[in-house]
């Protein structure tokens, strides 16, 4: 499995949960920007697509703030490729003007938004949204700010329990479409003995 962590603005320092989540999850790997200070859409995304791309099993995606944008839009062209999302504290796309370049549909792989009811960085009901939009759980912290090391999130073990989750619902999927797979070529094999007789 590889999980990528995709920091926000000005990255996620030594005090903060993904740096903290990092460490704890094998196979895990930091997607570093071009220029930290510049929330430039396309870059950003095309840096997460690029990890995507050189991963050789599924990937997991554990984004924060500016990040999630980008790891939205990176991961819903690779579909295929994703196990699962994971967003927390989702920065507002309408204050960076890049609304129109998210997807506005399901995502079609398992997500999770986490926000908090006094985040400066998107309304509440902002991100709830979107967690509709893409058909996402979606899980409230109540007043956590920006949920950042800041807002008093360093170590946070509910990250790890969030992500662990993430990877039942992304396992359960996949078995999910062994048997569907299963029982279509099974029908078809019936299908060809019919003909046969």
């Amino acid at each position: 499995m590889t999980t990528l962590i995709v920091p926000g603005l000005k990255s996620s320092g030594p005090t903060h949960w993904q740096t903290w989540l990092e460490h704890r999850v094998a196979g895990s790997l930091r997607v570093t920007q071009r220029d930290w200070n510049d929330p430039h859409l396309p870059d950003w995304s095309s840096r997460i697509r690029r990890e995507i791309a050189r991963a050789t099993d599924p990937v997991f995606i554990v984004a924060h703030s500016f990040g999630a944008l980008a790891a939205v839009q990176a991961a819903s062209d690779h579909r295929e490729r994703i196990a699962g999302v994971m967003l927390v504290a989702p920065a507002d796309p309408d204050r960076f003007g890049v609304a129109e370049f998210l997807p506005a549909k399901p995502l079609g792989f398992p997500a999770i938004v986490v926000a908090s009811t006094n985040d400066a960085w998107m309304a509440f009901d902002r991100a709830a949204h979107w967690a509709r939009l893409w058909k996402a759980d979606f899980i409230s912290l109540g007043e956590a700010g920006h949920i950042n090391a800041d807002a008093g999130f360093g170590p946070w073990p509910e990250a790890l329990a969030l992500l662990q989750r993430l990877t039942r619902a992304a396992e359960f999927r996949l078995a999910a479409e062994r048997v569907a797979a299963f029982r279509l070529s099974r029908s078809g094999e019936l299908r060809g003995q019919q003909w046969a007789s």
